[in-house]
């Protein structure tokens, strides 16, 4: 595999925006980018936040138009990297599968679980193999400034927790939701694989910022509480995306210019 281009950056940050959160910075230069995957599902928008060179994209599209299991994430995360990207901050809609998890509440997820398949999941098809280690998926330095940030703001939040990662584009039954819930999970969401592990093979920090919007297929323990709907999902962002707008901007000031985790070391010893 051949590496992106590693020429002056056009940006060093990168947010993939999620469901509800297709816009975001002002005065910006739109960036089309080529990939060895195709086309990534937006343009890419460049802009300067407190000094710092930002690129955006809405990983749905800029119109909601790609659903998650069709997400172009080998492309979306490439043609990051290929601007010069070294931090992707990744905001998320997600369920809550604990009671004392409310819509409106931020989790910072620091492991995942992974109910996908045949999504493009590794740039590494051969002749070159690659072992990632995916122990800590998260980056170390970002999640702990993620928490301290949102204890600033006084947002109801977890510092961290596990994602489930479902296909998509349904909602759990309410039986794999108890299994979920039962299996001791936090949240379950729809696009955090293979992004963060797309990301750790080209050497990026992820973090994850996992907003919740629903209780998934209901709370057992309150039978009053109704199923998600797609429209519940998108008031509850309507309400609730100036936080993680407010969060992104009190955050990316405060990120080191040199990390100090080992996100961008990820492939030494992963090579055979």
């Amino acid at each position: 595999m051949s590496s992106p281009n590693r020429a002056k950056a056009a940006a060093t940050i990168g947010v993939f925006g999620g469901s509800g959160f297709y816009q975001w910075l002002e005065q910006v230069e739109s960036v089309t980018v080529d990939t060895p995957y195709g086309p990534p599902s937006a343009p890419v928008a460049i802009g300067t936040l407190a000094g710092r060179r930002v690129a955006f994209m809405p990983r749905h599209g800029l119109h909601h138009e790609i659903p998650a299991p069709n997400v172009r994430y080998q492309a979306n995360v490439w043609a990051m990297r290929e601007l010069g990207v070294r931090r992707l901050l990744a905001p998320c809609a997600v369920g809550s599968l604990r009671p004392e998890l409310h819509p409106g509440d931020l989790v910072i997820c620091d492991q995942f679980i992974d109910r996908t398949w045949g999504r493009g999941d590794t740039y590494y098809r051969g002749p070159e193999v690659v072992h990632i280690s995916s122990a800590d998926p998260y980056c170390a330095e970002l999640r702990p400034l993620a928490a301290a940030v949102a204890a600033e703001q006084r947002l109801r939040h977890q510092p961290a927790g596990t994602i489930v990662v479902v296909q998509g584009p349904r909602f759990s039954t309410r039986a794999e939701s108890r299994w979920f819930s039962r299996m001791g999970w936090d949240v379950v969401g729809m696009t955090q694989y293979p992004e963060v592990i797309l990301a750790r093979e080209l050497e990026m920090c992820y973090l994850n910022l996992s907003l919740v919007t629903d209780y998934d297929a209901g709370l057992e323990a309150d039978p009053k509480v109704a199923a998600v709907q797609a429209h519940d999902v998108m008031r509850v962002l309507a309400e609730n995306v100036s936080t993680v707008r407010a969060l992104l901007a009190a955050l990316i000031p405060r990120i080191p210019e040199r990390p100090s985790c080992t996100c961008q070391t990820a492939l030494a010893g992963a090579k055979l």
